[in-house]
């Protein structure tokens, strides 16, 4: 599982930051990616990373603002023409079908592939299977605005193939029954309960993602103790008020949020173009006296989420 940032910009791009869209990948546990915001440019973006536009399973759009959603009539149209003949699921506020359906109409644009649309209008679970489950909660911008907690299912346990070894049990189909949990009658007359040759379950992994936001508790829920929270940090230290008159958040409120939520990592994007080089960093080092953890992403970034915490690679 990773995370990979094609866009880190506030409200336009930037020679530094495109708009923002996040990539979630996927590859290993159902290879797909899952994509967060698609802001004007995505696909340019996408072209210097090695995702491929046909794993593209899923879209999650926070909310309809054109820094998060421009990009996406492009991208659709793109995906056709590059083999990409799978299903896609838009979610996201109301309006956002309206919006792909009539880019795509006035354009003239067919795909070669259906979309399925839910558009959300209460907080709850909006996917799940056997592998993952998403939730939603709505947020606190200048209109409707989601943000979302991805929980991966625990992992089932690893055969423990060494106390298989010590009773003289002979590898073969029979392990692979032993790990399906079933009960294996041995050529000796020995039963074995395949369940109790089972470690303990792996517990899953949750990713936050917000989208642009004041301060609120909805924001703490989606990203209690979640192996990374991805939030917005469009002013910094010092800028509350501004940042509250404009439906945005602070470096420093974004720390607030990871720490009441026992998060393991914050990652700061959704960056003003006021803020380059050294006064991006800034943001970073201010949120750090609050929630250490905390890095500024910036665009193409690729942050790899392990078991056992967090790292960049």
């Amino acid at each position: 599982m990773q995370i990979e940032f094609l866009g880190t910009g506030a409200g336009s791009p930037s020679k530094q930051r495109n708009v923002t869209s996040v990539a979630l990948r996927l590859l290993e546990e159902r290879n797909a990616i899952w994509l967060f915001d698609v802001g004007e440019a995505t696909q340019h973006q996408i072209l210097r990373t090695t995702i491929r536009p046909r794993k593209i399973e899923k879209i999650f759009i926070t909310h309809l603002h054109g820094d998060h959603i421009f990009g996406l009539p492009g991208l659709l149209s793109s995906r056709s023409f590059q083999s990409g003949e799978g299903a896609l699921t838009i979610y996201g506020p109301r309006g956002v079908a309206d919006f792909v359906k009539i880019s795509l109409r006035v354009s003239e644009t067919k795909l070669g592939y259906p979309i399925k649309f839910v558009e959300l209008t209460d907080p709850g679970v909006i996917f799940e299977d056997q592998t993952f489950k998403v939730v939603c909660d709505k947020l606190d911008h200048k209109i409707e605005c989601f943000g979302y907690r991805v929980i991966e299912k625990d992992h089932q346990g690893e055969l423990q193939v060494e106390k298989l070894k010590a009773l003289n049990v002979p590898s073969g189909p029979v392990y692979g029954r032993l790990k399906a949990g079933q009960m294996v009658e041995l050529p000796d007359g020995r039963t074995l309960n395949g369940k109790d040759f089972i470690g303990a379950a792996q517990p899953g992994r949750v990713v936050t993602i917000l989208g642009d936001t004041r301060k609120t508790e909805n924001s703490v829920a989606l990203a209690q103790n979640a192996d990374v929270l991805v939030h917005e940090s469009t002013f910094a230290k010092g800028e509350g008020k501004m940042a509250r008159n404009y439906y945005h958040s602070t470096s420093v409120q974004a720390a607030q949020i990871a720490k009441k939520a026992h998060a393991k990592k914050l990652l700061l994007t959704h960056i003003s173009a006021r803020y380059t080089g050294k006064l991006a960093n800034d943001l970073a080092y201010q949120a750090r006296e609050i929630f250490p953890a905390t890095q500024v992403v910036n665009d193409l970034d690729l942050i790899d989420i392990p078991f056992d915490g967090v790292k960049t690679k």
